[in-house]
């Protein structure tokens, strides 16, 4: 949910929204003159179709178009956490403030007046496209770094989230999906509360599914968005009674807990920010050290320790 990585020498992709075919192929031209890469939709329908199965990094969007506008348009891809992240300009050919306004309230970052000026077109998208790639590095380092984080705007829908917080989603709530804009059963509301709380710093602690978890308020510096940590309360504990008890190290001792728990080597790594490899490493020497050679026999010996 965190965004696209973009490879070494890999094209910017831009959507280009236009209900216009010269105005589209004045776009595409231009675009792929600079090296881009170009997608096209000729209604704000066909955007959402198309967004199903691409990721720009990039939209271009016509401000007045038939059917669902350029402003309708843009609120829905504000909406869905799997595309809020994406950059949105638009291009109108309407001169007053109140439409320019409208236009950044539904989310998009930035506007150009048609007929288009190609100079100054590009260079707001490279100020848009840099900005959307650091944004994007922070918080896959969040994600690297093991942290359980979220960003929710000023209603509670979820904006982003590291893939510990979504996998934490998941087992407070089996019914929460990937992609939702709305956070699992008992944390939205927890969260709003604290929200509407002014100069909240605390945390506060739910039991959700079994699970024991806090919730705590971070500072965050993009505007409309407010950002939490979500943890689980006593891992650590259990974490540091295994260390007392085994001679694994911290790492293997924190893989050992979440295999003990059921998850797989591919969430383990996403809950501790590893790979895969590193995580199979790891139990190849929590399995020497307990002399087992199967999960099963682990997770038995970590079940019974814990409830010792």
């Amino acid at each position: 949910m965190i965004g696209r990585e973009r490879g070494p020498g890999q094209r910017d992709c831009i959507l280009v929204v236009d209900d216009n075919p010269e105005s589209l192929r004045f776009l595409v031209d231009t675009l792929e003159a600079e090296g881009m890469d170009v997608l096209i939709a000729r209604s704000g329908e066909a955007m959402l179709e198309l967004l199903g199965h691409a990721a720009p990094d990039l939209v271009l969007m016509d401000g007045v178009m038939p059917g669902m506008s350029g402003l309708d348009a843009t609120r829905q891809i504000k909406r869905d956490p799997a595309t809020a992240h994406i950059p949105v300009i638009f291009m109108t050919g309407l001169t007053d403030p109140e439409h320019v306004v409208a236009a950044l309230e539904t989310g998009g970052v930035d506007y150009v007046r048609k007929p288009v000026v190609v100079g100054e077109l590009l260079a707001r998208m490279r100020v848009h496209l840099a900005n959307a790639r650091a944004s994007y590095r922070s918080r896959l380092a969040l994600g690297r770094a093991g942290r359980s984080l979220a960003a929710v705007d000023a209603t509670g829908a979820l904006i982003w989230c590291t893939p510990q917080a979504e996998n934490l989603f998941q087992r407070l709530d089996p019914a929460w999906e990937t992609g939702s804009a709305a956070l699992p059963a008992g944390v939205d509301a927890a969260l709003l509360r604290a929200l509407g709380e002014p100069g909240h710093s605390g945390s506060i602690n739910l039991n959700l599914a079994g699970v024991e978890i806090a919730i705590a308020l971070a500072e965050s510096d993009r505007p409309g968005e407010a950002l939490f940590k979500i943890t689980e309360v006593g891992e650590a504990s259990k974490v540091d009674l295994l260390l007392r008890q085994t001679g694994l190290t911290r790492r293997e001792a924190e893989v050992l807990l979440w295999v003990s728990y059921g998850k797989t080597n591919r969430t383990v790594s996403e809950i501790l920010g590893i790979s895969p490899r590193t995580v199979n490493k790891h139990l190849e020497q929590v399995f020497k050290k307990l002399g087992v050679e199967t999960r099963a026999a682990a997770t038995a010996i970590a079940v019974r320790m814990i409830s010792e």
